[in-house]
């Protein structure tokens, strides 16, 4: 059977879970997960034993060049941790939902991808030929190369399982992700109207179908060129989700200087961002120097336009969208004096009894909850 048509095959199964419940695509997003994490901890118990380059032949290869070039790949792969914000507009207790799933997201960054990433490095050098040869197929994965040198024969088999299930999980979220901002959007009246229609479950599932249409394009595109279409689309998805990295930590330094400048109070906030604004501010300049600078490789030794349309396709969208939105809609930023905050919002008196019965949560059940 044709790629194309397992990939369609799997788009729909996607599909269906975001047209039905949203309790459906979170019992998806679960089991999904959950394999995801028992492939890592096996990953790190195997890496762990073969610890060894550090030092030879180290690590940074090619400099600050090769760090710069890897951004977007880098970027791709965090992309999607922004989502716990996203669902906090389907939680059944946002004040505590939300402040546990923003915390536990850091620290499974820290074990699920940096600790990942560094046990990687350290148990496969760069200069491997079987990396240096790749042709993209699961037999030459960093993840199937680890067992290669473990002298476990069936890794190939069992990552190209896991891999296509976490393939399903990112399809799976980012349907789910695009579909709500396009209902936000909606709503605000930023985008049409008919993004609002829901189905029986509140699916709103005219934005799910427009949201799936992407990934049914990509199934067609992977026909007539499939590595040259999946760099363009790595491209575009990067750029744009640094792009909309950019945007969240603006947005969130306009969020608490008008929250300040109306008189209210930080401290009436179930959450609150630590050390504000440095984490902001820093990511806002690095996304910014990430998304202009990425691309630098085209202009050396000489100009090379192909590498420059590769590197920067994914500021196309951005742009079309925005400047689109200008000229229709004509509305200016808001000013801080007239950011709405009621709109929407949890109760003071909802925020008091979310803390009330946290408090009287015995401590052992507190703590696996957090384990969880």
């Amino acid at each position: 059977m044709p790629d194309a048509a397992w990939s369609t095959i799997f788009m729909l199964l996607v599909l269906g879970c975001n047209v039905c419940s949203v309790r459906l695509y979170g019992e998806s997003e679960y089991y999904f997960s959950l394999i995801k994490v028992l492939m890592v901890l096996v990953f790190i118990i195997v890496w762990a034993i073969g610890f060894k380059y550090w030092s030879d032949p180290g690590a940074f290869a090619n400099g600050g060049v090769g760090t710069v070039s890897v951004l977007l790949s880098a970027g791709y792969s965090f992309q999607g941790t922004e989502v716990v914000g996203i669902t906090a507009g389907e939680a059944s207790n946002p004040v505590k939902a939300v402040p546990r799933a923003i915390k536990n997201t850091f620290w499974r960054i820290l074990v699920f991808y940096v600790l990942t990433i560094l046990l990687i490095g350290m148990c496969i050098p760069y200069d491997n030929q079987d990396m240096a040869n790749s042709d993209g197929s699961p037999s030459t994965s960093p993840f199937t190369l680890v067992f290669k040198l473990a002298g476990v024969d069936a890794g190939v088999h069992v990552v190209n399982a896991i891999v296509l299930v976490s393939v399903l999980s990112a399809c799976n979220s980012s349907i789910y992700v695009t579909a709500r901002i396009l209902l936000g959007l909606a709503h605000d009246g930023n985008a049409p109207r008919s993004f609002t229609k829901t189905n029986r479950f509140g699916a709103p599932w005219v934005a799910v179908l427009v949201s799936s249409t992407f990934g049914f394009a990509c199934c067609f595109v992977s026909i007539y060129s499939a590595s040259v279409a999946f760099t363009w689309f790595v491209n575009i998805t990067a750029i744009t989700g640094y792009i909309s990295w950019l945007f969240i930590s603006v947005v969130h330094l306009r969020f608490r200087r008008a929250y300040v400048k109306q008189g209210r109070n930080v401290d009436d906030l179930p959450y609150k961002s630590a050390l504000y604004p440095l984490p902001a501010l820093f990511s806002a300049i690095l996304c910014l120097l990430i998304i202009l600078g990425q691309g630098y490789t085209a202009f050396t030794p000489s100009f090379d336009g192909v590498k420059f349309v590769g590197n920067y396709i994914g500021l196309l969208p951005f742009l079309i969208c925005y400047i689109g939105h200008k000229l229709v809609r004509r509305k200016p930023w808001v000013a801080i004096e007239e950011i709405d905050f009621e709109t929407g919002r949890v109760t003071h008196v909802d925020i008091e009894r979310a803390r009330a019965s946290k408090k009287a949560t015995p401590w052992y059940k507190r703590f696996l909850y957090l384990l969880t």
